[in-house]
């Protein structure tokens, strides 16, 4: 099926130009902007939530830890369950705009929190909003674009999504400049003003949805509506939703081997929370913090486009393999780090990590997964890396307080060297699927 309203550049253009817009359509344009703007509200407040529950509400590690596993890892369910509800339903753009209202709700409860129980609350409910809209928009880009143009698409939504990252933590940097000046711990008050000014860009973010997003139409088997006319009984709801074996034999062995992978990946990927917290442990203030992020999110941005238009034309398998080697590296810099001055290298070579992996690793699994069951397979994939952050996360913290804050950092460095390996040696991706 050909992408719908593509954005065709003008073939005089310069080269890198032509290869950077090539059948980017209105769809993807828009959910980037929506993506802007909610991490324009997310960055405003993510690596600050740990250091306020550091800081303001003295949490361990511990709870850190425990808190941020919980919170994306209650998001793993409903991303499955979105993601298949979205292919059975042929309603993206509503799941959408549901997940991400009701991450702006949830945010709200920041302002309320003077223990950490309603943080935890706060944060399940952003993810439980995540888990709803991750799924079925990222099937949404896919939708919208051709085969051959998947990898620019998802490398364009991931830049601008990073960009929103880049702006939020820079605000929030101009904020922490105004009250704080170069103080190395934060206040409630801070906080709390913080959360105020991320709910607008939140809800810019839902009036771009209704203004800017729509369904692709899509042409489904005469056997596939058929079963959906029929009635279901509530016995037979959880196989309407997830579907049963016979469906999830229907994807390739090449992704369920990526699946693998990813799984043992994200065992050694815990939370960015410690990286925060070991930024911090290392005598970066506050201010500095907050401006090595932007520089780690400025990385991510530049490098997310160009990283996502060259995967369509040298594979995504070597590209993804290179990031988690990246991140191995980084990880193993941070539990050797001896000062501040590390810091600052080190975020950067991880923004580089995160450029190289988001929208390449999303672009494989739409080549791999069929195309009727695509929000399926990403659902599959959120499901996977969400379940994996709970014990991640979770060790991550046992690690930092029973032993040493290097120790998580060595762990995650093992976990990702492996991941490597093992995608190397098996997954063999077959042609790309429309």
């Amino acid at each position: 099926m050909p992408a719908p309203s593509a954005l065709q550049p003008s073939e005089s253009g310069p080269r890198w130009r032509r290869a950077l817009t090539r059948g980017i359509t209105r769809n993807v344009v828009a959910l980037g902007f929506v993506s802007l703007f909610t991490d324009i509200s997310s960055e405003m407040l993510v690596y600050l939530i740990p250091l306020y529950l550091a800081n303001v509400l003295l949490a361990p590690a511990a709870v850190i830890g425990l808190i941020e596993g919980v919170a994306e890892s209650t998001a793993s369910v409903l991303k499955l369950i979105s993601g298949a509800l979205s292919d059975r339903l042929s309603r993206r753009r509503l799941l959408v705009g549901i997940g991400y209202g009701t991450s702006v709700a949830a945010k709200c409860l920041y302002l309320v929190a003077v223990a950490w129980p309603v943080v935890l609350l706060g944060r399940v409910g952003d993810r439980f909003g995540k888990g709803i809209r991750t799924s079925p928009r990222d099937a949404l880009i896919a939708d919208s674009t051709a085969p051959e143009n998947r990898g620019v698409a998802y490398g364009l939504h991931r830049a601008m999504d990073t960009t929103g990252a880049f702006a939020g933590v820079l605000v929030a940097a101009a904020v922490i400049w105004v009250t704080e000046g170069d103080a190395t711990r934060l206040t409630g008050d801070t906080f709390r003003l913080l959360v105020l000014l991320a709910l607008v860009p939140g809800l810019l973010a839902i009036a771009t949805i209704v203004v800017g997003v729509r369904d692709v139409p899509r042409r489904a088997p005469a056997s596939a509506a058929a079963t959906a006319a029929a009635p279901v009984a509530m016995s037979g709801l959880r196989r309407k939703i997830v579907g049963d074996s016979a469906t999830w034999r229907r994807f390739p062995r090449p992704f369920w081997l990526f699946m693998l992978a990813n799984a043992l990946f994200t065992l050694g990927n815990s939370s960015d929370a410690f990286l925060a917290l070991r930024s911090q442990n290392l005598g970066l203030t506050l201010l500095a913090l907050l401006l090595t992020i932007v520089a780690f999110n400025a990385t991510n941005a530049v490098v997310a486009w160009p990283a996502g238009a060259l995967s369509d034309r040298i594979g995504r398998r070597g590209l993804i393999a290179l990031a988690w080697f990246i991140y191995g590296v980084c990880y193993a810099g941070f539990a050797l780090a001896s000062s501040a001055v590390w810091v600052v290298p080190l975020w950067i070579a991880y923004g580089t990590y995160y450029a190289l992996s988001e929208g390449v690793g999303k672009a494989l699994v739409a080549d791999l997964a069929p195309t009727e069951l695509r929000a399926t397979a990403f659902g599959i994939l959120n499901a996977v890396q969400g379940t994996m952050i709970l014990p991640a996360s979770v060790i991550a913290g046992i690690l930092w307080s029973a032993i040493a804050p290097p120790a998580p950092f060595w762990f995650g460095s093992v976990c990702a060297l492996a991941a490597v390996v093992l995608l190397l040696a098996t997954v063999r991706p077959g042609p790309r699927r429309y």
